[in-house]
């Protein structure tokens, strides 16, 4: 079952909690309702914080109580998991840190702001995403400008297989007087998570013997929440001689239509054998525990 997290005000705080859209809500096909409905969920939760909490933050120590009349605020230097990609497997949650500074002219007053992330072009476009739990913490970096800090998290149960690839951060602010919607302040890859195995025999070998390293590539399948096959991605074998402490690539292969990997390489001296996967445009990186092989 597919869930819908939203999120609405805390009285007494800026802060948002997560919600659940009721199982009647989703559709037996998985049909997931607008990403806009989160989005304006959270706006409207920043705003009852605003007004439930009198001492909400300002933009800067004796700053108006009144927003000015036009919310004119920009965002620049988003941050989302470090500038790594995010990469989420079937179970648990992902929770990473976001962070933007918020740009502002004049006085803001009491204010809000949350993120979110989403897959598609436009928040009224988005196939799916998620919005920060909490409002957006925020310092004073100069008259003009805050950085602002959060985190958002990804629950695999609801995710879809076609919401891997490149997603874009959006931002809400809000003052007593006035509400905004930033989109597309920011990318980043939300990538399904990828495993590889590694199996090198026989044990011991000759030197000069054939040793045979075989393995498999699995991907992470959020229509399933279960790890299939990854087929016809780019792996690379690669070897660490018994005594060192650095991998070398000694060969590219392509996993099968069920994500095997099979190859073969000659004996020389005991080491250490793995494969590698890069990552793929839906894909995380994946490296396998090196499997030594002893040559006599």
């Amino acid at each position: 079952m597919r869930t819908h997290a939203t999120v609405a005000a805390v009285t007494g705080a800026l802060a948002l909690s997560a919600l659940v859209v009721p199982a009647a809500a989703q559709a037996a096909d998985d049909t997931r309702p607008s990403f806009g409905a989160t989005v304006s969920d959270t706006t409207a939760g920043l705003k009852a914080g605003l007004k439930a909490d009198a001492s909400a933050p300002t933009a800067r120590s004796g700053a108006s109580a009144k927003a000015a009349a036009a919310l004119d605020v920009t965002v620049s230097g988003v941050s989302v998991n470090h500038n790594k990609d995010v990469v989420v497997g079937t179970t648990g949650t992902y929770t990473v840190p976001l962070t933007y500074t918020l740009n502002h002219t004049g006085d803001l007053g009491a204010y809000g702001t949350a993120a979110m992330i989403y897959h598609g072009t436009s928040i009224d476009d988005a196939t799916w995403g998620f919005a920060s739990d909490d409002a957006a913490a925020c310092t004073e970096v100069s008259p003009t400008a805050l950085k602002c800090s959060t985190t958002v998290t990804f629950l695999p149960d609801e995710l879809l297989n076609e919401d891997a690839g490149t997603w874009r951060v959006g931002v809400v602010v809000v003052t007593e007087d006035d509400e905004v919607t930033l989109e597309n302040v920011g990318t980043r890859k939300v990538l399904r998570t990828s495993k590889v195995t590694v199996d090198a025999a026989p044990e011991p070998v000759k030197k000069g013997a054939t040793i045979t390293v075989t393995g498999k590539l699995t991907r992470a399948d959020w229509d399933t929440n279960t790890y299939v096959g990854y087929g016809s991605q780019s792996v690379v074998l690669q070897y660490r001689a018994k005594d060192s402490s650095a991998y070398g690539n000694v060969k590219g292969i392509k996993s099968t239509s069920t994500g095997a990997l099979k190859t073969t390489v000659t004996a020389s001296a005991g080491g250490h054998y793995r494969f590698v996967f890069n990552g793929s445009p839906t894909g995380g990186k994946a490296t396998a525990t090196g499997d030594y092989i002893g040559v006599q």
